[in-house]
């Protein structure tokens, strides 16, 4: 099962004395800073859990996997994730 933001906000809602809504807010706030921060093609980076980058990626050809039809496919920008060694190695210890 997918941890969701509702999760998020159930989890510190139970951790915390903020009361439900507050921690709503608390929740939107840091995912908005982290959206807006990609945006700009800035890095997002959380020590000890990973870093989220904004990569630029080149026109390439494609094809059309209905018709068959070769494209060309406009250049477009990828949010990637590096995990930090301490959340792989901390992930490679429970298997």
């Amino acid at each position: 099962m997918a941890l969701t933001k509702a999760e998020i906000i159930k989890n510190l809602h139970a951790d915390s004395n903020f009361p439900r809504e507050r921690c709503a807010e608390l929740v939107e706030s840091v995912f908005e800073l982290m959206k807006d921060e990609l945006a700009e093609g800035s890095p997002v980076l959380i020590s000890g859990f990973g870093k989220w980058s904004v990569k630029k990626k080149s026109p390439r050809r494609g094809r059309d996997p209905q018709t068959g039809e070769e494209l060309i496919l406009d250049a477009r920008r990828v949010v990637t994730f590096k995990c930090a060694r301490k959340l792989k190695e901390n992930l490679n210890s429970h298997s």
